[in-house]
């Protein structure tokens, strides 16, 4: 396996993106394991973040990173600080943003966001936000049709503030870097290096179609298990080559 790739900031063709809205998360994650440039086991969130609007269709967008706290006073003694600075330094990161924080409570012990909060972010361009902390106001936030992904709900925002902004974050095990490409969706959420952005998104209609060779004969009447075996080779093969253009694209 290669070492990871770095991180790019540069904004990726608008078109990659919409691409990229066409499929799920786990359609990306298996079209990135083609170019094995990352671990198979690295590289999207565990199964301790959950989409909390599971029927909402994929988020993609760019990393605003920042960490947060609610468990106990600051030392000013405010609250819900940090938003507005947030929303001015978030603007260095192309559009559409994603938010992630990372929640520094260990156990969780108050909201991350609320109704407000996921207000702020979708007027100011953002397709989504994930913390490892909590949700509250899931209601209204459904109203809003602004996707998100936490680890569980909780009522009170507790002490809320924001602590360091634009630094690396770890949320349920994915290190997210500001900037770094996110495709989230009611299964989890994936980063996508950006080197092999564009040839992830040419890849993942003919990976679709290629599972699609065993699905297209389960589906039809009275299937063998010989049948099936041949169906395996066919989908088998047709991966491969697959495998074969992704590293030659590297």
């Amino acid at each position: 396996m290669q070492s990871p790739l770095t991180t790019n900031h540069s904004p990726i063709n608008p078109s990659v993106l919409r691409t990229f809205a066409e499929f799920d998360s786990p359609t990306v994650a298996n079209v990135i394991e083609l170019f094995d440039v990352i671990s198979r086991v690295a590289g999207y969130t565990n199964g301790e973040i959950r989409a909390v609007y599971p029927e909402l269709p994929p988020a993609i967008g760019y990393a605003v990173t920042a960490t947060f706290r609610a468990g106990y006073p600051s030392d000013s003694g405010r609250v819900y600080t940090g938003m507005p600075k947030l929303i001015e330094i978030a603007q260095s990161i192309p559009a559409p943003r994603i938010m992630v924080f990372q929640d520094l409570d260990d156990p969780v012990r108050a909201a991350t966001y609320g109704e407000v909060m996921a207000t702020t972010f979708k007027a100011f361009d953002f397709a989504g936000l994930v913390t490892s902390g909590a949700a509250r106001d899931i209601e209204q936030v459904r109203s809003l049709r602004f996707p998100c992904w936490a680890s569980s709900t909780i009522v009170s925002h507790g002490h809320c503030r924001i602590e360091e902004m634009m630094v690396p974050v770890t949320v349920g095990g994915l290190r997210v870097h500001p900037g770094t490409l996110i495709h989230a969706d009611a299964n989890g959420v994936v980063s996508i290096p950006r080197e092999i952005a564009l040839s992830v998104a040419e890849l993942c209609g003919p990976f679709v179609e290629a599972e699609q060779i065993v699905l297209d004969y389960l589906r039809q009447p009275g299937p063998t298990h010989s049948g099936l075996r041949d169906a395996n080779d066919r989908m088998r093969a047709a991966m491969e080559t697959l495998r074969q253009r992704a590293v030659a694209s590297i």
